[in-house]
């Protein structure tokens, strides 16, 4: 699966190399340019001076977990960009609604393929609507 977001950039945020490594490796191959964070602080930092398109965001990680990251980030830069997609190994429906409620675009669990994936970053890139 391709994505249709050719040279934009990604922040993978995750206090996981290997998970780091394995979503880069997805996304690169996708045509995004990627850079790394291990926790909420560098990624917030990361956002202060490179402005992503994108962000797949760990919901567990130390100094600053996912969730509080990316209410920093909606405090600071608004809730159009970057473009979230939070990411966790559990799937309770009450986290699901905590992301989207503070501002990801999208929910996708651990693990995962490039297929959903980057699925999951096209969607994320879809404008929302102000309703049905």
């Amino acid at each position: 699966m391709s994505a249709s977001h050719p040279g934009q950039l990604c922040l993978v945020v995750d206090d996981s190399r290997v998970v780091r490594q394995i979503a880069r490796r997805m996304l690169e191959e996708a045509g995004l340019r990627v850079m790394e964070a291990v926790d909420g602080v560098e990624a917030l930092d990361a956002c202060r001076s490179c402005r992503p398109d994108y962000l797949l965001l760990d919901w567990n990680m130390p100094r600053m977990n996912g969730i509080d990251c990316l209410k920093a980030i909606r405090r600071e830069f608004g809730l159009d960009l970057p473009r979230v997609i939070l990411c966790t190994t559990e799937n309770e429906p009450d986290r699901i609604v905590a992301a989207i409620e503070a501002g990801a675009q999208e929910f996708i669990m651990k693990p995962f393929d490039a297929d959903i994936l980057i699925g999951k970053l096209n969607d994320a890139a879809r404008p929302t609507g102000d309703g049905a």
